[in-house]
């Protein structure tokens, strides 16, 4: 049944890891959200490194948690430059995990309508399957792969 007001999207999702895609896809979903009065939930996942001990592993984690900080400081400055009146409402997730259930489980808990993640531009991919490509078998919302 149709609602009154609840037409589109009201969340979407974009996984992003400081690439050239993902930053095209994040700025994607930006304008996308800001077209249909969307919330935007951008989500740095933190890849789980299985090599090393805990020494390596600590060095490891706060590489990554320093991605997301100077992830989180170019979302911020990008969010500025807009001018007032269009903004769009933007959250930013970050933690660590595998990126396709990171990425799932926050789309999940959102109640998200789309996922929009950037192209793969690993070779490897081509064989195990990238993260967008999981995301699009896994049929559950709508997703835009970015190139």
């Amino acid at each position: 049944m149709f609602e009154l007001g609840t037409d589109g999207p009201s969340v979407i999702v974009a996984g992003i890891d400081g690439s050239d895609s993902s930053m095209r896809a994040a700025a994607y979903a930006a304008g996308l959200a800001r077209r249909q009065g969307a919330k935007l939930a951008l989500v740095y996942v933190q890849p789980l490194s299985a090599m090393g001990g805990a020494d390596v592993g600590a060095a490891v984690m706060q590489a990554e948690q320093q991605v997301a900080d100077k992830l989180l400081a170019e979302i911020r400055e990008a969010a500025e430059r807009v001018q007032e009146g269009q903004g769009v409402r933007w959250e930013f997730y970050s933690q660590p995990g595998d990126p396709y259930q990171g990425i799932v489980d926050l789309a999940d808990r959102l109640k998200a309508d789309g996922v929009v993640i950037g192209a793969s531009q690993k070779a490897g991919h081509r064989l195990v399957g990238s993260v967008g490509v999981r995301l699009v078998k896994a049929g559950r919302w709508p997703v835009t792969v970015v190139p």
